[in-house]
């Protein structure tokens, strides 16, 4: 595998030298080279654009987006910073954090996240589950995602040979969507 990798990433350096003479690696930003990545999936264009079209009016990718990218491998992020993070999502002004905690509500009804409570408020603490599960639970009960973004989903994952998708590789039951609070009288 690494040799295949090896032959095509050389293949790629060659074709951009050629395209692109002028360029070096210094002029590119290359994580190798870096700090402050995080590995994305290759599908996350895609399941943020679902994402959006479950939120109908109110996209929520942005908020996602921070989230994920504030998160390590335990999924968990602190939720200490909520001005920062609302920036960071482009909600600013004097409506930023009401819309940041706005769009963790509802990623949390469509059931990509889930929060806890703690020393930050009611919003301490989030937990962000498979994207691929939920997305998949949800297809044909939520009419936010199309057929169109859920056939294009299941294209990309065979071309990157995910398999998050697989029956095998689902959780035995659904995703639990966070049980909804009964309004105070």
């Amino acid at each position: 595998m690494n040799l295949m990798k090896s032959k095509i990433d050389a293949r790629q350096r060659e074709l951009r030298g050629r395209l692109w003479p002028d360029i070096t690696d210094d002029d590119l930003w290359v994580r190798q080279n870096s700090k402050g990545f995080a590995t994305i999936p290759r599908t996350m264009p895609l399941m943020m654009s679902v994402m959006d079209q479950m939120s109908k009016t109110k996209p929520v990718s942005s908020a996602y987006f921070e989230l994920f990218c504030r998160g390590f491998d335990d999924c968990m992020i602190v939720l200490n910073k909520p001005k920062e993070m609302a920036f960071h999502a482009g909600f600013d002004g004097q409506r930023g954090e009401r819309t940041w905690r706005e769009r963790l509500k509802i990623l949390e009804q469509l059931g990509f996240i889930r929060l806890k409570e703690g020393p930050s408020g009611a919003m301490s603490y989030a937990l962000i589950l498979n994207p691929y599960h939920v997305i998949k639970a949800q297809y044909g009960k939520h009419f936010g995602i199309t057929s169109e973004s859920y056939n294009a989903l299941l294209a990309r994952v065979a071309e990157i040979g995910a398999k998050d998708l697989d029956e095998r590789a689902l959780p035995e039951k659904e995703p639990a969507l966070p049980k909804k609070k009964k309004a105070s009288k």
